[in-house]
């Protein structure tokens, strides 16, 4: 086709019922036109169908008045509205730069989407199409956006979305974003509600020392080395089947065994870094079905805690360390890594892995990682990644029992 070829964009929309994009073009075949684009949506039982197509060729003797009478009374006939519009050639090309802008609101309201939509054309970018993830728990729509860098958008909108305070994260469009991916996350606070060296302490009557070191440690005005140190020193003496009484005590987030389950369905790998221990990571990878797993390890003699860990420390270095070789071992690039924590322990982490993700994150760590979650449903991740609710409930009716 070329560019002044001439063209007509046929629009109806009306209450749906089944047939209709059938018989539309059952009409349009009658006068032997080419099909260059279409699109359909339907929302609360209302649908809006636009056909892009050629006019009649001369050849076949039919008129372009005669396929807008024929349309029209076809529309008419099933209780719809007609809009055509004469025009030339195809669509213009989209931009350069293209990214999917998710954005989780709880709820997402009117003046939200007005500001989101008006950050994005003042970047000078263009949003060609928007659908709905999610409605529940939260709600989730996605905007393609084109002809602005990812990057430049991405800042943008994280100045607005925290203004707004609503959930915004951008990701480059192409072929990556559905291919496998590595997902590793924290543990504490994170895969699980609690802080486990807190659940220890609990056991050894010093919880609340413990846990005013732990929050110094996760606003990062703490070395976590030393605090962690500092904090493990506190248990020396415990015997050693408090592990089996913290195990049963871990809560899992709500949403994690979803987020897990769904991303091993698409041939994701998952993995955990913690700087807690391993007496209780272990148990999770196990228990998850996880592919990786590394965190600190409580050294234990004569069957009680002695107050000190054993080999490497797993600290904020560490985990980003562990991210990069987990990435190796699988078989993935960096740029296909998605990282979640909630600590600045867990700030290299994200950093450096394709998309960093704060979850009910400090504000320090919310401000410096990609995007942030503020739902408390960690399978919210997943509409970040471009997978809507409908195809995670599908999944599950679809799963053996």
């Amino acid at each position: 086709m070329t560019p002044d070829a001439p063209t007509l964009l046929v629009k109806i929309f009306g209450r749906d019922k089944p047939g209709l994009t059938a018989g539309l073009f059952h009409e349009l075949a009658a006068f032997g036109v080419d099909v260059i684009d279409i699109e359909q949506v339907v929302t609360r039982g209302r649908i809006t169908l636009c056909a892009l197509v050629t006019t009649p060729p001369r050849s076949g003797g039919a008129t372009e008045g005669e396929l807008r009478a024929t349309l029209h009374a076809w529309a008419e006939a099933s209780g719809l509205q007609a809009e055509i519009i004469s025009g030339t050639g195809d669509n213009p090309s989209r931009g350069a730069g293209r990214s999917h802008v998710t954005v989780l609101g709880n709820p997402l309201t009117a003046e939200t989407t007005a500001a989101i939509a008006g950050r994005i054309a003042a970047t000078g970018g263009n949003i060609d199409r928007i659908y709905r993830l999610a409605k529940y728990p939260v709600t989730a729509v996605e905007f393609d956006v084109s002809g602005v860098a990812p990057e430049r958008l991405r800042t943008e909108l994280a100045t607005e979305a925290a203004a707004r305070a609503v959930d915004v994260a951008v990701v480059a469009s192409g072929l990556q974003r559905r291919a496998p991916r590595l997902v590793v996350m924290d543990v504490d606070s994170t895969l699980i509600q609690d802080e486990v060296i807190e659940l220890f302490a609990g056991h050894a009557g010093c919880e609340a020392e413990v846990a005013k070191i732990t929050d110094a440690a996760m606003r990062g005005e703490l070395d976590f080395t030393e605090s962690l140190h500092a904090r493990v020193a506190l248990l020396a003496g415990l015997d050693a089947s408090v592990v089996d009484a913290v195990r049963s005590q871990v809560r899992l987030t709500p949403g994690a065994r979803t987020l897990i389950r769904t991303l091993k369905r698409l041939g994701c790998q998952v993995g955990v870094v913690s700087g807690g221990f391993t007496q209780v990571t272990d148990a999770l990878r196990e228990h998850l079905g996880l592919d990786f797993a590394a965190a600190n390890t409580l050294e234990v003699v004569d069957g009680r805690l002695t107050g000190r860990v054993t080999g490497e420390i797993v600290d904020r270095a560490g985990k980003a360390r562990l991210l990069r070789r987990f990435a190796e071992e699988a078989g993935v690039p960096l740029s296909r890594t998605v990282a979640i924590g909630d600590g600045a322990n867990d700030l290299d982490m994200l950093n450096a892995a394709g998309l960093g993700v704060a979850f009910n994150a400090k504000p320090l760590v919310a401000r410096a990682a990609h995007t942030a979650v503020t739902v408390p449903f960690l399978d919210a991740v997943l509409y970040l990644l471009g997978i809507t609710r409908e195809e995670v409930e599908a999944a599950d009716a679809q799963a053996p029992s």
